[in-house]
């Protein structure tokens, strides 16, 4: 089974970034997406996989 959870994107540092994920912090690749401080994005394995909406980053949440 694959888990992949959203995130938001709070420091970046060229292909690193540090995730916020509901009050824990990681850090993580991003250099599969284009992001910015503030992007929301779907985190698997370690990388950024996908960027996503706000609200849709709440919703997951929810879970």
């Amino acid at each position: 089974m694959c888990l992949a959870i959203p995130g938001k994107i709070i420091k970046i540092n060229k292909e690193k970034a540090i995730v916020d994920f509901d009050g824990i912090k990681k850090e993580i690749n991003i250099s599969l997406v284009k992001v910015k401080i503030k992007d929301y994005v779907i985190i698997h394995a370690g990388f950024a996989i996908q960027k996503i909406e706000k609200q849709e980053a709440i919703e997951a949440l929810k879970f």
